[in-house]
């Protein structure tokens, strides 16, 4: 039976009106092509500008739409199912964090079902994201991978990669916006007490970032390589034997790791 949406979403919160902006404003899905639920008229009522149709109803999404993509909190994984009384989709696109493909499969009560399970990060509002994708279900249709992988295009760079380093793509990219936003604060803070107002600091610490990530983008060197080029200077030497020795390195695998176990965790509920 031909679908008279080419996407489904169900729900409509930050992810789904990222997702949403990012297809429409792109130009890459007309709008009428586009449906989505949530039992939230108000968050509804957000995407009315970009043309999209719009329910309150679940399974009208479910049905109506070749591929259903699914934008809800873990929590409500469950209770969306159900309200689908039964339908089972055959394609689905998932950002939910922490539930596996096999989870999904199961609670559909079909193997047969084809999930791509996506990681999108915050900066993917803006356009500039990382999104890790395993859309290894698909890999028998080309159209199909090339579909999901250009809905993400629009939000950023993606990286497929197999399902179990999803654990991997959330305590490094996922959760890794985070500890940027705070290495960028402490710097802030470090600049101003050295005596530059906030603003500042702010304006050095956030270039400072965007230019050695650019460089770094580029591999026209090795990270070890732009580190010695950068602390070249006493001060710039000095600085980062203190980082070595505050185990700067160490403190952030830590993190790292520690986000990818509590991600293990969560998925395995």
């Amino acid at each position: 039976m031909k679908k008279h949406f080419k996407l489904g979403i169900i729900g409509c919160g930050a992810m789904a009106h990222t997702i949403l902006k990012g297809v429409v404003l792109s130009d890459f899905l007309h709008e009428k092509k586009i449906i989505v639920s949530d039992s939230s008229e108000d968050k509804l009522a957000e995407v009315d500008f970009l043309g999209v149709r719009t329910t309150s109803d679940n399974r009208v999404v479910a049905e109506n739409s070749e591929f259903l993509l699914l934008a809800i909190e873990p929590h409500k994984f469950d209770e969306t199912v159900k309200s689908l009384n039964g339908l089972k989709p055959e394609k689905i696109i998932s950002v939910i964090p922490d539930v596996k493909k096999n989870a999904i499969k199961n609670a559909f009560g079909i193997s047969a079902v084809k999930v791509a399970r996506c990681l999108p990060n915050l900066p993917c509002a803006i356009g500039s994201g990382a999104i890790g994708i395993d859309m290894s279900d698909y890999n028998k249709s080309t159209d199909d991978t090339e579909f999901i992988s250009n809905v993400f295009n629009c939000l950023g760079t993606i990286l497929s990669v197999d399902e179990s380093k999803m654990d991997a793509v959330a305590g490094l990219s996922v959760n890794g916006s985070a500890y940027t936003f705070m290495f960028i604060d402490s710097l802030v803070d470090a600049g101003a007490k050295s005596g530059l107002t906030k603003n500042e600091a702010k304006i050095l610490a956030i270039q400072t970032i965007l230019g050695a990530a650019e460089m770094a983008a580029r591999d026209e060197q090795t990270l070890s390589e732009l580190i010695v080029e950068a602390s070249k200077s006493g001060t710039g030497v000095e600085a980062v034997k203190l980082l070595e020795e505050k185990n700067f390195r160490g403190v952030i695998s830590d993190v790292v790791s520690s986000c990818v176990q509590r991600s293990k965790e969560l998925s395995e509920k």
